[in-house]
């Protein structure tokens, strides 16, 4: 159900600030029309620590009501207070979610056991799949490979989104676990070695910019055309890292808004790209023609 191409969603704002509905409606619609696998909305691209809880519903409802059984929608649902996340976990199953991305509890750093303890017990708490999200560049701990194999033995948690950086952890992690396990890239310039190591696709930041593109060289590497997949690799690369120039989303969401897909609005502490990132951003999108309006 999760393997391929997801797109971890940007949260659209207004200039007041409020969440703006109908364009983040737009570009649900957008990508289900590019042929993504699945939509990721409410993780950590979509700004989900700035959100308040009714806002984080309405965004995942608003993404399960455009989607409509079209693609599955795979919720964010993280955080350092397990039972706020088992809580949260309850009401998007009500609204018809099709699982649970679940980035590490982040600033207390808790032991293996204690990320072991914490995903079993949200796994506990409902009969939804659940993705593991390790990011420690941004949360300061590591899902370690011995832990994700013991997470693995839990029957709903399927898979896990691989953020760490770390070629050799990620192919530690695809020695260890059951070929049914679902290991998924979280940076979009891995996603195609992963894969070649055996790993199942994406949860993309790139996708918000070009979806169609980008679940083209994920369907490709996983179809064993290479040629193909190292040619958009090529193609896009640049993109790839300058959306990570500052701290993301904040770059992703400037050039959205260079190609007319959003307002270029953030809530704080994220703030505009400086001045010298925005001129690299907007080099990068006119070198791949991104700048002359809306690409799919």
């Amino acid at each position: 159900m999760f393997a391929g191409c997801g797109t971890a969603l940007v949260t659209p704002f207004r200039k007041d600030l409020s969440l703006d509905e109908s364009t983040l409606r737009a570009l649900v619609r957008r990508q289900i029309e590019a042929g993504i696998d699945f939509l990721c909305p409410c993780g950590t691209t979509g700004e989900s620590p700035t959100l308040t809880h009714a806002e984080h519903l309405r965004v995942v409802e608003i993404a399960v009501e455009e989607a409509r059984g079209r693609v599955p929608v795979l919720a964010g649902a993280g955080g350092y207070n397990t039972q706020e996340v088992i809580n949260l976990v309850s009401e998007l199953q009500k609204l018809g979610v099709a699982g649970i991305l679940s980035v590490t509890p982040y600033y207390n750093k808790p032991t293996q056991e204690g990320l072991y303890q914490h995903y079993k017990a949200i796994a506990g708490s409902t009969g939804l799949p659940i993705i593991v999200y390790s990011v420690q560049p941004r949360t300061a701990v590591n899902v370690e490979p011995a832990t994700v194999v013991r997470l693995a033995q839990i029957p709903n948690i399927v898979g896990i989104k691989e953020a760490s950086g770390s070629i050799s952890q990620m192919a530690g992690i695809l020695a260890r676990v059951p070929e049914s396990f679902i290991v998924l890239s979280g940076d979009d310039a891995i996603a195609l070695p992963l894969i070649a190591m055996g790993g199942r696709g994406v949860i993309s930041v790139i996708a918000n910019q070009i979806p169609s593109d980008f679940r083209q060289l994920t369907k490709a590497a996983l179809d064993g055309d290479f040629a193909t997949a190292r040619r958009l690799q090529r193609k896009y690369q640049a993109l790839m890292e300058i959306n990570f120039v500052e701290t993301s989303p904040g770059p992703v969401k400037f050039a959205m808004a260079r190609m007319g897909l959003l307002e270029p609005v953030w809530r704080l502490p994220l703030v505009a790209p400086q001045e010298a990132s925005q001129q690299k951003i907007d080099a990068v999108l006119e070198s791949i023609g991104l700048l002359s309006g809306v690409h799919s």
